[in-house]
């Protein structure tokens, strides 16, 4: 069954159709165009997508949206960018799905899948979410036009890293129900301080369907900052955390050997008792907040409760697996910031074997840098760790914060941290790969994958 038909699309945006075709897919990135897709040519500051048009014809598109002159069939319009907001827009306003938004300094792409898992256990194979992190200007408005009409649920994450950015995305994505997973120090550079984080993570309330559902992290010192943003837009507040005095907690939370969590926790007036595939605190965290949303969209916790045991882990997101010399790795490589980092390194800490984190610079940070990066030396020692690959010149603070401390090599790239770490990894290590995207980090995780002998 089609997408979206060339009619429809025109409709939507505006937009005058070249010929009738049908779509299967949407993408505006020429490399992810398959069999069927809609193409969307934006003009960005880099590049235009109009010179790929080519390409995405000979990989299978059925049509495109341009602003420009086209043979290849099309719906033409003056700005292919507001044309993929039109047709966002139009997507969300044709389906009776329950629509979630997710949000939070940290925690919202694996809250975002484990939402879905435990919803795609209610409604098979009519659950549709955001993929990867596309949670931006472009991303948000792409995934929401990826949503067929029949949806029973959607799921979308929302990011920002400036003020007014989560304000205009919700107004897209319009939720029934919106969840602040937590706030952290991420993107300080362009805030003067957390409050202003709570303050634009608490716009995606503004978006709230009426009688709509706030969730909350109940934890976090900002709550009360969230409680007044939600209170305008939210017919109902939930808030979830660790504390029993959240609406949603946990009764008891048991490390299991098996590096998950045994989780008894209180959804309103219900008991739900689960096993938590994903280890550390802070996923209990997220699982809490996942159920808070489960319930409010009339999901069933007890099948969300068997998804929740089932979760593996995200690329660059906390996936494991052993190499052929039984190294056991920790990917985390795509993203880091100091709350993220503390987290990660506890649950390295709880690994047996001989510890070993390779860390890069953490961005975006501004004025605050060096002390953020200083501050990690102590959840280093906490976590036992023998031996420490940095790199980035930002890490430079923490450097000599551990000099003397455990063994320590200080690198200028990826490729060269990886270098450190075979010179280094010997067979039952445990090794934590995380820092800022911008690192690269990914390339350490797969030279380490190379020999890869089975998933954990």
């Amino acid at each position: 069954m089609s997408l979206w038909t060339s009619g429809e699309i025109a409709a939507a945006i505006g937009g005058t159709s070249s010929a009738d075709f049908a779509v299967t897919g949407v993408a505006f990135d020429s490399r992810e165009v398959g069999p069927g897709d809609l193409f969307v040519a934006l003009k960005g500051e880099a590049t235009d997508g109009h010179r790929f048009l080519d390409q995405a014809f000979a990989q299978g598109a059925a049509g495109a949206i341009v602003s420009a002159p086209t043979d290849q069939p099309h719906v033409r319009v003056a700005d292919s960018f507001a044309a993929l907001e039109a047709l966002g827009r139009a997507a969300r306003a044709r389906t009776a799905a329950m629509i979630v938004g997710v949000t939070g300094s940290v925690g919202k792409t694996g809250t975002k899948e484990a939402l879905a898992a435990c919803l795609d256990r209610t409604w098979r194979g009519q659950v549709h979410r955001s993929v990867k992190s596309y949670n931006n200007h472009t991303g948000v408005p792409l995934s929401l036009a990826r949503m067929p009409a029949a949806s029973r649920a959607g799921v979308f994450e929302m990011g920002m890293n400036h003020a007014g950015e989560l304000a205009h995305l919700t107004t897209l994505v319009r939720p029934h129900v919106a969840i602040v997973t937590a706030i952290a120090p991420a993107h300080t550079e362009f805030f003067a301080g957390e409050e202003a984080i709570a303050d634009a993570k608490g716009e995606i309330f503004r978006g709230l369907e009426p009688g709509g559902t706030a969730i909350v992290p109940y934890d976090s010192p900002h709550r009360d900052r969230l409680l007044a943003a939600a209170a305008p837009y939210a017919g109902r507040v939930v808030t979830f955390g660790l504390d029993r005095g959240a609406d949603v907690h946990a009764i008891e939370a048991v490390r299991l050997e098996s590096a998950g969590s045994f989780v008894t926790a209180r959804v309103g007036g219900r008991e739900l008792s689960f096993t938590l595939s994903q280890p550390g605190d802070h996923w209990v965290s997220n699982a809490l907040a996942v159920l808070a949303a489960v319930d409010a969209v009339g999901g069933d916790l007890g099948l969300a409760g068997l998804a929740l045991a089932d979760l593996g882990g995200l690329q660059g997101r906390g996936e494991r697996f052993r190499t052929a010399g039984d190294v056991l790795v920790i990917d985390e490589s795509y993203n880091a910031n100091p709350s993220s980092m503390r987290a990660t390194l506890a649950v390295l800490g709880r690994e047996p074997g001989r510890r070993l984190a390779i860390l890069g610079e953490m961005r975006e940070l501004g004025a605050g840098s060096d002390a953020y990066h200083a501050n990690l030396a102590e959840p280093i020692i906490a976590a036992r760790v023998e031996r420490v690959v940095l790199v980035g010149e930002a890490m430079a603070p923490l450097a000599a914060a551990l000099e003397g401390r455990v063994g320590l090599v200080h690198v200028a790239s990826a490729l060269d941290a990886l270098d450190a770490a075979r010179a280094q990894l010997t067979d039952g290590d445990v090794v934590l790969v995380k820092g800022s995207n911008g690192v690269g980090l990914s390339r350490v995780v797969a030279g380490l994958r190379a020999g890869l002998r089975n998933e954990t």
